[in-house]
């Protein structure tokens, strides 16, 4: 599996959790491209130090704008989130700053929460969230954030704006979850 990392400090969790059930490969954003990633079997992209409404997001959209017919899984985490609802056509704003645990309630099934209970703890660090892009479902809430997870109508996108990574035992279920579904 291939990991993006947008600037994350959390990274090196997301491929050391990844590595527990398959092979990895952690590249910086600017060194993806599209033939790397027909390369793998899915790819995730982390978080990043960057705030979406503080910067001009049209060179990050751009250097991935061929995601949009990428036939592979794909996870985002927190920006990487932010960037596939950005990519969709979502919009984002500004919130109360959320650098805690939140209980997380699934709103519809997914694959992504298999094994997971209906309401879940994870931890979040972000000040910003997105709208739900055209396309996408809505997959779970909090009442810190509506958008904590969306999917695809069609496609195995997914988003999450918590970090998984460092959320313990749920988080590594929800990781190898999104690896089975690369597997599939």
């Amino acid at each position: 599996m291939l990991i993006v990392d947008c600037g994350s400090s959390k990274t090196p969790q997301i491929v050391s959790a990844i590595e527990e059930f398959c092979d990895t490969k952690c590249i910086g954003f600017h060194d993806l491209t599209e033939e790397m990633a027909m390369d793998s079997i899915g790819l995730v992209f982390s978080g990043a130090p960057l705030l979406i409404t503080d910067i001009d997001m049209s060179k990050y959209l751009e250097h991935v704008s061929w995601l949009k017919s990428y036939p592979k899984p794909v996870l985002g985490i927190c920006f990487g989130h932010q960037l596939i609802g950005l990519l969709y056509g979502a919009f984002g704003s500004k919130m109360r700053e959320d650098r805690d645990w939140q209980e997380i309630e699934i709103i519809e099934e997914s694959p992504l929460f298999n094994r997971l209970p209906d309401c879940f703890e994870m931890m979040e660090d972000h000040c910003e969230h997105i709208t739900i892009p055209p396309e996408f479902k809505l997959m779970a809430a909090s009442d810190a954030c509506i958008n904590e997870c969306m999917q695809h109508e069609t496609k195995n996108i997914f988003g999450v704006q918590f970090h998984p990574e460092v959320s313990g035992n749920y988080g590594n279920i929800l990781l190898e979850n999104f690896y089975f579904i690369c597997e599939k």
